[in-house]
């Protein structure tokens, strides 16, 4: 049975520890309040951007530009997002696990050759350990997340693309909803694919004037939205990792505020115990002797 003093020692322990946690969850909702607001700003663009790409092609330049080119998938590359630390709940454990479940399922079951791209030392670590080919890795990216790291990052994964060292590219990561709910995205990134709902509405009918002309905008919008897709991901997997540490410490300081509470109930118990046997001891001493006199 624990003594007083080492009960006394553990509650001071998980005082400690809860200012920590209290901390951690301050530093993460004041960091939290930018990332919310970048993501937000990001949003916008990235969706009209790739509506605009949607509606500006015919089918020629879809078949004669390189970033749709439909080849047979031998080789595809996975860009997994993670946070370089842990301590934010189930945030990196579940990409890890859906970038497992996209491998199993979609690529080693029709035998794609396939390698890996981890953004963030958690993913990074996860797949050195394991059986999978890792052709680069980008850490400690979200101390000082930079528009200019999602450019490397494109730049990178674009190149390889177009020399045909990967016919696929699909992006895994966790986008920002709200701040208790993340929800993982599992997005091809190259070939782009074209969804055609202008043409359900009808818009790819109007009569647009495009100047210079509409092939000239097209392929001058296709590498701003390879890159603004890139930032986008790395903003909505930044903005959900600090939402979902926010939470974690808030869990963990009201879980220490209650562990303290239990063990003050036990310190009490143990002191009364004590006292009422320390009681009990001198009355059976002094009927001894009063006995023995």
């Amino acid at each position: 049975m624990a003594t007083l003093q080492d009960i006394k020692r553990r509650v001071s322990g998980v005082k400690s520890t809860q200012q920590i946690t209290r901390a951690m969850k301050l530093i993460a909702a004041s960091k939290l309040r930018k990332a919310q607001a970048n993501i937000l700003n990001a949003r916008p663009y990235t969706d009209k951007i790739a509506s605009m790409i949607s509606r500006l092609p015919d089918e020629q330049s879809i078949s004669l530009n390189p970033f749709f080119n439909q080849r047979e998938v031998k080789n595809v590359a996975v860009i997994v997002i993670t946070a370089d630390r842990g301590l934010c709940g189930a945030f990196n454990q579940n990409i890890i696990k859906e970038a497992d479940r996209f491998i199993e399922d979609e690529l080693k079951v029709y035998n794609v050759n396939y390698q890996l791209f981890c953004v963030g030392k958690k993913g990074a670590d996860y797949f050195a350990k394991r059986d999978c080919e890792i052709f680069g890795t980008d850490t400690g990216l979200f101390s000082s997340l930079k528009y200019n790291s999602a450019l490397n990052l494109s730049e990178n994964i674009i190149s390889k693309f177009i020399d045909e060292t990967f016919d696929r590219v699909v992006l895994i990561y966790n986008t920002f909803v709200s701040v208790i709910r993340q929800k993982i995205e599992t997005k091809q990134f190259l070939p782009i694919p074209v969804y055609d709902d202008s043409v359900k509405d009808g818009l790819r009918n109007k009569n647009y004037i495009y100047e210079p002309n509409q092939k000239h905008i097209f392929e001058y919008i296709i590498p701003k939205h390879l890159k603004a897709q890139v930032w986008r991901a790395l903003l909505e997997s930044n903005a959900a990792e600090l939402s979902a540490r926010m939470i974690a410490m808030d869990n963990a300081t009201t879980n220490a505020g209650e562990l303290i509470k239990s063990l003050n109930l036990t310190y009490n118990k143990e002191r009364q115990s004590a006292i009422t046997k320390e009681i009990l001891e001198i009355v059976s001493g002094a009927n001894a002797l009063r006995e023995s006199s």
